[in-house]
């Protein structure tokens, strides 16, 4: 049976209690509410009571149907929405969210079995050629041929797996003319973070297939920014590893020398993503790109500072800081700034390298997602101006929250869409 479901300013009769924000009929509920996050919460309810059959009535605007959505998504139910009529372009918006969402949101729970770094990186280019097939050009480097063309954060954090790592070049070039790109989205794809010889418990694994959240959201937010029409050419760098333990596996001491020179001791196995980022971030910086997005569920210490319902930003360029946190504003997705000045470059010293990979202490010690955006600023041209680094502490539940499901959430892919867009 589909349940209708209204929007309703009023408060709920007396009987469904004080404060109620649903209210019930036959064959219909009310919501009561007007808010976004209450509109999503309710969603929440309703699926968590075993109903996934709704037709919106009434009067929904955009953004409370899209909350609907959000809150009604779950990776073990099929829920089908009957959405409210909206306008032409409201229509196509809406549309076009949940296709970059579900996209996400299902790479992102997919299992680490399945979805191998190769696998991950053809998905996301095969995802991106979808919308424009004619427009978009990729190759895939895996194995030893990333090593050779010296992208050796990635190589070494994924050789100790028998399924290589592979990184994924994909060009969207809407004039086919191979124009310089206007802004390049670099990914971090650990498609199964074990911690590698720094190894994590058991608990802190269970949700490590989502450390490819990185990836999967700048895919999602340049597909969207594509389904908004975009017209500028962005270029997509996913840098895609499993960290497992092997006899071939990177270990502790090892020292890494990029192609900028700059050499690197690994006091933690399981401070990879870093890594694997730096070799993105080096070919995107050769793009000469006046915007760089990175996106990286990289650090413990994120979620510490700003909790679950937050993506923390980090930049040099104030600016540069300000516009995105402004377009997460405009987008309804929260995000909030860190500290990154340039001494935190020098906050992982080694003894025999020009940095280390970490701080070998637990979470990379006080300020340790600082501590991890500035290892990554050795890694940008032109001191840091244009770029712009975020945390994904808000990417993934371990467990159900009034939300979101378990899972992926999709937050954070549409501040990049919308940047892509100014």
């Amino acid at each position: 049976m589909t349940l209708k479901v209204l929007l309703s300013k009023d408060s709920a009769p007396s009987q469904w209690g004080e404060g109620a924000l649903l209210s019930y009929k036959e064959d219909a509920v009310t919501i009561h509410a007007e808010g976004s996050d209450l509109v999503q919460m309710a969603a929440r309810k309703l699926v968590s009571q075993g109903l996934s059959f709704f037709a919106l009535e009434g009067d929904w605007e955009l953004e409370q149907q899209w909350a609907f959505f959000q809150g009604s998504y779950d990776p073990k139910i099929d829920v089908q929405i009957d959405f409210a009529e909206l306008s032409d372009d409201d229509n196509t918006e809406l549309e076009a969210r949940i296709q970059a969402s579900r996209w996400m949101r299902s790479i992102v729970n997919e299992t680490p079995e399945v979805l191998a770094p190769q696998v991950l990186a053809q998905e996301a280019a095969d995802f991106i050629q979808s919308l424009a097939p004619d427009n978009v050009r990729y190759q895939i480097v895996s194995g030893q041929d990333l090593e050779k063309q010296g992208h050796v954060g990635t190589w070494e954090v994924g050789r100790g797996s028998t399924r290589p790592p592979a990184i994924l070049k994909l060009e969207f070039d809407p004039k086919n003319d191979s124009s310089a790109p206007v802004a390049v989205l670099v990914g971090k794809g650990i498609t199964f973070d074990s911690g590698g010889y720094s190894i994590k418990q058991s608990a802190g694994m269970m949700h490590m297939k989502a450390d490819m959240g990185g990836a999967a959201t700048v895919t999602a937010g340049l597909a969207l920014a594509i389904l908004r029409g975009l017209d500028k050419p962005v270029h997509l760098y996913l840098c895609c590893a499993e960290n497992l333990i092997s006899g071939h596996a990177y270990k502790l001491g090892d020292i890494i020398t990029y192609p900028n020179g700059i050499s690197v001791e690994i006091h933690n196995t399981d401070a990879e993503g870093r890594l694997v980022l730096a070799d993105g971030l080096l070919m995107a910086g050769q793009t000469g790109a006046p915007l760089i997005i990175d996106a990286a569920t990289l650090t413990g210490a994120a979620v510490t500072a700003v909790g679950e319902d937050y993506n923390a930003v980090f930049a040099l360029d104030d600016d540069e800081r300000n516009d995105y946190l402004n377009v997460a504003q405009s987008e309804n997705e929260r995000h909030w700034p860190l500290p990154l000045e340039p001494f935190h470059a020098a906050k992982c010293p080694s003894n025999f390298a020009d940095t280390a990979n970490s701080r070998a202490v637990k979470g990379g010690g006080p300020g340790g997602a600082s501590n991890a955006a500035g290892f990554l600023s050795r890694f940008v041209p032109n001191d840091g101006k244009g770029w712009v680094h975020v945390d994904l502490a808000g990417a993934y539940n371990d467990n159900p929250t009034a939300y979101f499901s378990a899972g992926g959430t999709g937050h954070g892919f549409r501040t990049i869409a919308g940047k892509l867009l100014k």
